[in-house]
């Protein structure tokens, strides 16, 4: 029976730390806690999405080096296979325009490429936000924390009680370096993720360019190995008529 006693006052020694050490930093603790969440919950999102992103990127990559980029069937059995992905996106826009210059080609899948850009860095500037404003939090808390104990340091009976507050109103200080270590781990990661997005977007539509400008290059080419005619090989037909009378003229 003393068990759920026991834990019940630590759990309540706990919840009166926590109140105490908010209200010693002014409630800035409070805010960073906060802040601490919304900075776990887009390490959550950015890397399952950065994961799926890339590991489809892989894939197309692999299926468009074997597929036929002039041929509309095998590129829409591409986009449906990876379907609400940036790269099916640049493989629809090549099922729309295969039959373009492939200049023009070039221009609208790079265009397509600039329209994905607001997605992969969703939420990469709140990183970037946390890694500056939790040291300035947890600095603004210490300050706050600090002046009320220089206020108590007034007062030679409490003397004492003043090493207890420095150390509470470090705690704020703290809170903000964890936060900001966090945060300048993930931006990193996510920057490089980022540009490993980018180069496979890249990628792709070169790839897509260069198999439709060499597969236009080897239908010109075999076009223009076709068997030449007797008239290509004479230059112009000559009247079988006149051919006699132009032989009779030099008998």
């Amino acid at each position: 029976m003393p068990r759920p006693d026991r834990s019940a006052s630590v759990t309540e020694s706990l919840m009166s730390l926590v109140i105490h050490l908010i209200t010693i930093g002014g409630g800035l603790p409070l805010i960073m806690a906060v802040l601490l969440l919304m900075v776990i919950a887009i390490i959550i999102d950015r890397t399952w999405f950065f994961h799926r992103i890339i590991g489809a990127g892989r894939a197309i990559e692999h299926d468009l080096r074997e597929t036929d980029c002039r041929n509309g069937e095998a590129l829409k059995n591409v986009a449906n296979r990876y379907e609400n992905t940036l790269q099916a996106r640049l493989v629809l826009a090549t099922l729309n325009l295969r039959n373009e210059p492939v200049s023009m080609l070039s221009q609208h899948l790079e265009e397509e490429i600039m329209w994905a850009m607001p997605r992969l860095d969703r939420f990469i500037w709140l990183l970037d936000t946390a890694v500056t404003l939790a040291p300035l939090f947890g600095l603004f808390g210490t300050i706050i924390g600090m002046i009320d104990t220089f206020n108590v340091l007034g007062n030679s009976s409490q003397a004492i009680k003043a090493t207890g507050g420095i150390a509470d109103a470090l705690v704020s200080t703290g809170m903000g370096l964890f936060i900001a270590i966090i945060s300048i781990i993930a931006l990193n990661y996510f920057n490089k993720k980022l540009r490993l997005t980018v180069h496979q977007l890249e990628l792709i539509r070169l790839t897509i360019v260069n198999r439709i400008q060499s597969e236009g290059r080897a239908n010109t080419g075999r076009q223009s190995h076709k068997p030449a005619t007797a008239e290509e090989i004479s230059g112009s037909p000559v009247p079988v008529d006149e051919a006699y009378v132009a032989e009779g003229a030099y008998s």
